[in-house]
């Protein structure tokens, strides 16, 4: 659990089904919102080809992963398609001491487990614009990266259970066009950040303003 009362900041995260563009989204959001600062999942799958360690994710072997699990030393973790993804406890609180917000690109199963655990945190669900495009993204980023095309079969058969989880989440979002989406994604953001509850200073404000 991440305890934060004092600074407010956010833990943001985005999800979607495979394909519907929520990493792209999110490295965009990096770029563009300077209080944003990533969570890097710690992970048990190879590295793509255009990925880097440290980076885009910690790769690490099964037998760590389980290590650290035995220790408490993630706030969320999850098993996705045979490989396991985390998030680590040090790392978050890290980022949220230093004045950030956290974003995360997690699947339904981490969102479930930091949902039960903190209080200040904003979801956002990714849809994609149909079906066909998410097979189409799929078969691409697999061709990219000289994946097994079963690959691609495993992920389409869970779209629709990955897709049901959209009703657990605080907003929706449609991935129709990358620029309209991520500026809705900032737009949410902002709004959030203004709620009375998360601005701690307003209390001496509305003192001064009262004198």
């Amino acid at each position: 659990m991440i305890e934060n009362i004092e600074t407010k900041r956010i833990l943001i995260v985005i999800s979607s089904p495979s394909g519907a563009g929520k990493t792209s989204v999110c490295k965009k959001l990096l770029e563009l919102d300077s209080e944003l600062r990533p969570s890097i999942s710690v992970t048990t799958r190879r590295p793509r080809n255009n990925e880097t360690n440290g980076i885009d994710y910690i790769f690490i072997s099964k037998e760590d992963f389980d290590k650290k699990i035995s220790n408490g030393q993630f706030l969320e973790y999850a098993n996705v398609f045979n490989n396991k993804y985390g998030t680590l406890v040090s790392s978050t609180k890290d980022i949220l001491n230093q004045g950030f917000d956290v974003l995360f690109d997690i699947d339904w199963q981490g969102t479930q487990q930091l949902s039960q655990n903190n209080n200040n945190i904003l979801t956002i669900f990714i849809l994609p614009p149909d079906k066909n495009e998410i097979e189409r993204r799929l078969k691409k980023r697999e061709t990219e990266n000289s994946e097994n095309i079963d690959i691609v079969s495993e992920r389409m058969s869970k779209f629709e259970d990955e897709l049901s989880h959209w009703k657990e989440y605080d907003y929706v979002v449609t991935n129709d066009n990358f620029d309209k989406c991520v500026s809705e994604i900032l737009n949410i953001i902002s709004a959030e950040r203004k709620k009375r509850t998360r601005q701690k200073f307003l209390f001496s404000k509305i003192r001064k303003l009262t004198k």
